[in-house]
């Protein structure tokens, strides 16, 4: 509220004493005190009985109680008709339901507002719900709630009217945004699960910082938290939002040149309270939603209360209901990942356990097929299987010896029998043969005689002697006594012995004709 200049009171302000007095033109009276006013629903004129006299040293001045103001202005309400039963058009503002079900709003023009109770059995039986941004009429009357003072629309009836001036801008230009893509899911991209660093874009002097705040040191203290201070309501907002986006991008960038990866930021929280339309309008802004998109990192938007939309919620890649549901989104709970590592541990130890007990099961079987081929077991079972052999062995053994004597004892029982028959049949053989040995000699004789006839005979006829006979000669040089074949073999001078029937003749070669 701009303040007054100068000392001029304001015109509500109680006159001071000195500056209040009687006026000798008029007498003074007593001044007239409003009675108590009708009853609920019964309107009436006020009471114009006299109240007491005016107490000494007030100058004429009526006091009145505040109870006594607000019940006078409360039955001036309730007199006039027209405020009694009366339709009202405006354009909802913020919606806010208790836990007893009763909703409060504000209903508002170009100029001003109207603040409206909407009682929960009123409203179960309506099929339509005030929503933010809606035009709409509603059916009530005006009362005046005594412990506040505030005026207030009691309505029991509402119907849509049609969207307000900011709700249609919104429906616009959110139309329009969509039609390039800026909203669309397949752009949406995943939040890191456990991030190292993130960045948080809001005012740093609201409430919603230190709810973020103590929700991410209440699931994860590990995590390391950027504040980026933005503006978040009026008409400088757009921009300073937009200028928080671009200093997170280039801190971002910073940190990894400098070789501090973990230091940059991989999400980013844009986030705000809960107001109405207008206040929340920032959020809507082209410029922002732009910035939204083009942020290269994840960005969960949140804005508002649970029922409060906006068009950064569309185009950020998570949309949570409250800042501090954006910020639990965006870390994990270190309680449910405590239980997690637990619960995972006693998996891992289960499944050791069970690997362990295989592997001693294995361990056991390979052990026994290691002593059933170790060199002592091999040796104990060779040495049992030689003692069973050698045991075989002997009982074979004796069990030939046994056979081999009985045989010998038959033998040489029937030996003497068998040896006389051998010896009669082999001296009547010796005999037989010395009888026929002279005749077979002779053959064998006469035979051999005329084999060596035949084969004299056919010698002299084939051999170099009967070749002789018939005139020819064998000549051999003198020197080395080989035979020469080709006259070139014997040159003139050479020394030659010719060989005929009758014996040798040694020749010298005197000339050598041609052929």
């Amino acid at each position: 509220m701009a303040s007054r200049s100068g000392t001029d009171p304001p015109e509500w302000a109680l006159p001071s004493w000195d500056a209040v007095g009687p006026d000798p033109d008029e007498p003074i009276r007593p001044a007239a005190r409003p009675g108590p006013g009708p009853a609920l629903g019964t309107p009436g004129p006020a009471s114009t009985a006299p109240g007491p006299a005016t107490a000494p040293g007030t100058f004429g001045i009526r006091i009145l109680a505040v109870s006594e103001v607000t019940r006078a202005v409360r039955a001036a309400i309730r007199q006039d008709p027209r405020l009694v039963d009366l339709w009202v058009e405006g354009e909802i503002g913020r919606v806010t339901v208790s836990s007893a079900g009763h909703a409060y709003f504000a209903l508002k023009d170009e100029r001003n507002q109207l603040q409206c109770v909407w009682f929960r059995d009123d409203r179960g039986r309506s099929a339509f719900q005030a929503q933010a941004g809606l035009r709409v009429v509603v059916h009530g009357r005006i009362d005046l709630y005594e412990p506040t003072g505030a005026m207030q629309l009691y309505v029991d009836s509402i119907q849509p009217a049609g969207f307000g001036d900011l709700a249609l801008k919104f429906e616009a230009l959110k139309a329009r945004l969509a039609a390039e893509g800026l909203f669309d899911t397949a752009r949406k991209r995943p939040v890191p699960v456990r991030p190292r660093t993130i960045a948080v874009i809001t005012s740093p002097s609201g409430a919603v910082w230190r709810d973020i705040s103590h929700v991410l040191a209440r699931r994860w203290p590990l995590v390391q938290v950027v504040l980026v201070a933005a503006r978040v309501q009026g008409e400088g907002a757009p921009a300073s939002l937009v200028t928080a986006f671009r200093r997170v991008e280039r801190y971002a960038a910073t940190c990894r040149d400098e070789g501090r990866p973990d230091d940059a930021p991989v999400v980013t929280i844009l986030a705000r309270g809960g107001g109405s339309l207008e206040d929340l309008w920032a959020f809507n802004d082209e410029r922002v939603v732009r910035a939204v998109v083009a942020h290269p990192l994840p960005v969960v938007c949140g804005v508002g209360h649970e029922v409060d939309v906006t068009l950064a919620d569309f185009a950020a890649d998570v949309r949570a209901p409250t800042p501090s549901a954006a910020a639990e989104i965006v870390v994990p709970d270190r309680l449910e990942m405590a239980g997690a590592l637990r619960r995972a541990a006693d998996r891992l130890g289960a499944a050791t356990e069970r690997r362990l007990a295989a592997a001693a099961r294995d361990l056991a079987v390979e052990a026994r097929a290691l002593e059933r081929v170790s060199p002592a077991a091999r040796l104990a079972a060779a040495r049992e299987q030689v003692g069973l052999l050698f045991d075989r062995a002997t009982r074979a053994v004796e069990a030939r010896l046994t056979r081999e004597r009985f045989r010998l004892d038959a033998a040489a029982i029937a030996l003497p029998r068998v040896t006389a028959a051998r010896l009669t049949a082999a001296r009547g053989a010796v005999d037989a043969a010395a009888a026929a040995l002279p005749r077979y000699t002779a053959g064998r004789i006469a035979a051999a005689r005329s084999a060596i006839d035949t084969s004299a005979a056919a010698l002299a006829v084939l051999g170099p002697s009967a070749t002789l006979e018939r005139g020819y000669a064998i000549v051999r040089r003198e020197p080395d006594g080989s035979i020469v074949r080709d006259p070139a073999q014997a040159p003139a001078g050479a020394a030659l012995r010719i060989r005929v029937a009758r014996g040798d003749i040694a020749a010298t070669v005197d000339d050598v004709g041609s052929g």
